[in-house]
């Protein structure tokens, strides 16, 4: 950037933007690391994982500065190491499955007490509300794998059809 025929770029501030570029991309290559090594950890012990099709784009588009989408690289990792291992990766639709109680089905935004605490209003269930998301989601991805659907309304089971005995 030249100011009145000045150069205003020294070689101190050329070297110290080096050197945050170098240590951010150790920061990513770290990260990358991580995200890899926990992916393929699960998937060698769960033949199928189940996520929320969230949309981290959308959840973010409103952040100030940089956001570094964490979950969308971990899913990726997670797709990668999936394909290597031969394992499945379901997405489900994340509506109301923090709402829902995983004993009873009964679907409440008040039974979300707080971020931490679920308690269903119909039943008096208590877990703990990440817990019981978790389990919501698993049985969402259960119910598709095992009937083929798109866990959208109701299920079909999926059995062939009788045959008549001649």
């Amino acid at each position: 950037m030249c100011t009145h025929g000045r150069n205003r770029r020294s070689k101190h501030r050329e070297a110290v933007r080096g050197q945050l570029g170098r240590l951010n991309a150790r920061v990513r290559a770290r990260r990358a690391d991580f995200a890899a090594q926990t992916a393929v950890r699960l998937l060698r012990s769960h033949g199928l994982v189940v996520v929320e099709d969230l949309g981290i784009r959308n959840m973010t588009a409103s952040a100030k500065g940089t956001v570094d989408h964490p979950g969308r690289k971990f899913l990726l990792a997670v797709e990668h190491a999936a394909r290597y291992h031969g394992a499945t990766v379901v997405k489900v639709n994340p509506a109301y499955t923090s709402q829902t109680c995983n004993a009873c089905g009964h679907v409440a935004r008040e039974s979300r007490e707080s971020q931490a605490v679920f308690r269903c209003v119909a039943c008096g269930h208590r877990a703990h509300a990440d817990v019981n998301a978790a389990k919501n989601i698993l049985a969402a991805g259960l119910a598709v794998t095992g009937r083929g659907d798109l866990a959208v309304g109701r299920s079909e089971k999926r059995q062939p059809p009788e045959r008549l005995a001649a």
